[in-house]
């Protein structure tokens, strides 16, 4: 099991600070495209790891088509909403804590594991296969770029198409890749980088 990056700390904290206010800009986004395309390649009544599911919007849009999903939110006051919004306990921990093994048949890490360091990412990456089972689909999204840094008071590792098919290689089997708009009223001009795999 891995610590808590002095990173994934800090930007914790960014969360439990602001819960209230992230999830109130974020709750009525609508991310049925992509939401849509995850969903086409589950079995009914699939189990789904909401992996960093923030207030909790994904989870459950998730649980109302039929899904056995379990949320998971490194911020304590990000899983009090989501407990807010589902009805439904949500998991504290961070990524690196994940240790289940062929759990769910879907991960869906919406804007979530863009928050990982670069040099953490294949671990987690590998962490993700494990609690997948086999052809278990994975959902992930990036800002589209190639900046690692902090924005806000949160690290961000951006990731162009290329970076992130090396990232996936060793476990995983591309589906789909697509650029898309921020989906957020206003950001229409921030690029996101969308992925679909499924678990070798």
């Amino acid at each position: 099991m891995q610590h808590m990056t002095r990173q994934d700390v800090r930007t914790i904290a960014y969360y439990d600070r602001n819960a209230p206010a992230f999830v109130a800009d974020t709750v009525g986004v609508s991310m049925g495209a992509a939401l849509t395309a995850f969903v086409e390649l589950l079995p009914a009544g699939a189990r789904v790891l909401d992996w960093g599911c923030g207030g909790g919007r994904d989870s459950r849009s998730l649980r109302r088509l039929g899904f056995e999903v379990t949320s998971v939110d490194a911020s304590a006051a990000m899983a009090e909403e989501a407990l807010t919004a589902t009805g439904t306990i949500v998991r504290v921990e961070s990524f690196g804590e994940l240790d289940e093994v062929g759990a769910y048949d879907g991960i869906w890490a919406c804007a979530s594991l863009l928050h990982v360091r670069p040099g953490e990412l294949p671990d987690v990456l590998a962490s993700a296969a494990r609690a997948l089972e086999e052809k278990g689909v994975l959902y992930c999204s990036f800002k589209l770029g190639d900046f690692h840094g902090y924005r806000d008071d949160r690290w961000f590792t951006d990731l162009e198409e290329g970076t992130l098919s090396v990232l996936l290689e060793p476990c995983f089997d591309v589906v789909r890749m697509w650029a898309s708009p921020d989906v957020r009223p206003g950001r229409g001009e921030e690029p996101w980088l969308n992925c679909l795999a499924t678990r070798r």
